[in-house]
């Protein structure tokens, strides 16, 4: 017996010295790799602008809150030196930009690893007391292995994003959407965004303004997509915000919000002038394959059943997504941002959309990162 617990311990002891080693991570100057600085669809006075910002993001850019914080940084002095960070300037990031927070503070083999599955083995792995505690505390979701490891580290996921958000707002002196993050029931509290670590998990963005303080209403996403659904709790459409912000009456939608009749409705009846749209969209080239119809939910009745694998996914978008959706509300502005990057073997595709008066504004395309302001 006595051998047992020698053995017991040699094995805690080793588990806790390999658990800790490994965490601190050299600094690099990050890359935003970006392609494309772009002005479009200017009026002669710009009293009103929306600043799209396509993120390319990598495992590395997630360690700690000081390298995404530098990244996300890089986006914002480019596009000061461009000159597009005005009076009334609304800055929009794309769906998920937050969530890989997840992996905060984790081992470097986290973010080096090539495949995301062993990335998050390597999490419960490295914290398995952590993870067990928020294995017992979950919401009954049936992947119980995502939301356990969402749930443990939904604290300072939630820290480092509003702390970086409100400093760029305050800083560049720009309202900011701050793309979407995954955690458990948020609420705002004293300026800083809190968690329930017990409740439902949400796909939730929100609103940053220049005096450095947070919206009360997170926007949650209504209609998550089926890999989303077993850890990612679908909130009522009817609880869509609308943000009075600088550029008039706003509606944020996350991703495939966007694509449901519900949720213009709601945004009709709410007298919405603009709507801003945060996306992401897996699989390298996905937007070059033929659209596999609605995904996690019923497909509206105004949807051609003809076009599923008969048109490109991007041209999908175009026809039942915000491009082609706005012109059933009295918003004359839409703006569409994706996130891009190489975040393990998830790959990513998309360019934004950027719709005045019912018209898609031509952009050029960027495969990295990339800038545009639409002045109005």
């Amino acid at each position: 017996m006595k051998k047992f617990f020698i053995f017991i311990l040699i094995v805690v002891g080793l588990w806790t010295i390999w658990s800790s080693v490994g965490r601190t991570t050299e600094w690099k100057e990050p890359d935003g790799n970006i392609g494309v600085v772009e002005s479009i669809a200017n009026d002669s006075v710009c009293s009103k602008n929306i600043v799209g910002i396509q993120p390319y993001m990598v495992p590395e850019d997630y360690l700690s809150e000081g390298h995404f914080y530098e990244k996300i940084k890089l986006y914002f002095d480019q596009a000061q030196r461009a000159g597009f960070f005005k009076e009334n300037t609304v800055v929009l990031l794309p769906e998920y930009l937050g969530t890989w927070l997840v992996i905060s503070g984790e081992k470097t083999s986290v973010a080096e690893t090539a495949h995301l599955n062993k990335a998050m083995t390597l999490m419960v792995l490295s914290n398995i007391p952590k993870f067990i505690r928020s294995y017992f505390n979950n919401n009954k979701e049936p992947d119980i292995f995502a939301a356990s490891l969402f749930r443990m580290k939904a604290m300072e996921m939630a820290q480092i994003y509003s702390e970086v958000f409100k400093e760029l707002a305050s800083t560049y002196q720009v309202t900011v959407n701050g793309g979407s993050i995954v955690l458990p029931d948020p609420t705002i509290n004293k300026n800083n965004i809190d968690v329930n670590v017990s409740g439902p998990l949400y796909n939730a963005s929100f609103i940053f303004y220049p005096d450095g303080s947070i919206d009360k209403q997170p926007v949650k996403k209504s209609f998550p997509i089926s890999s989303e659904q077993p850890f990612v709790q679908a909130c009522p459409i009817t609880e869509l915000p609308i943000y009075d912000l600088s550029i008039g009456k706003t509606a944020v939608l996350v991703c495939a919000d966007s694509w449901y009749p519900q949720a213009y409705e709601e945004i009709r009846k709410s007298g919405a002038e603009v709507i801003l749209v945060n996306s992401y969209a897996a699989g390298d080239n996905a937007m070059d394959a033929p659209w596999k119809g609605y995904d996690g939910s019923l497909m509206p009745n105004d949807v051609d059943k003809n076009d599923i694998g008969t048109i490109k996914e991007v041209d999908a978008w175009k026809k039942y997504a915000l491009p082609g959706r706005i012109q059933s509300t009295q918003a004359k502005v839409g703006v569409n941002v994706f996130l891009r990057g190489k975040l393990w073997d998830l790959g990513s595709d998309g360019q934004p959309f950027f719709s005045v008066n019912g018209e898609l504004i031509n952009t050029s395309t960027s495969a990295g990162g990339g800038i545009w302001n639409m002045c109005f």
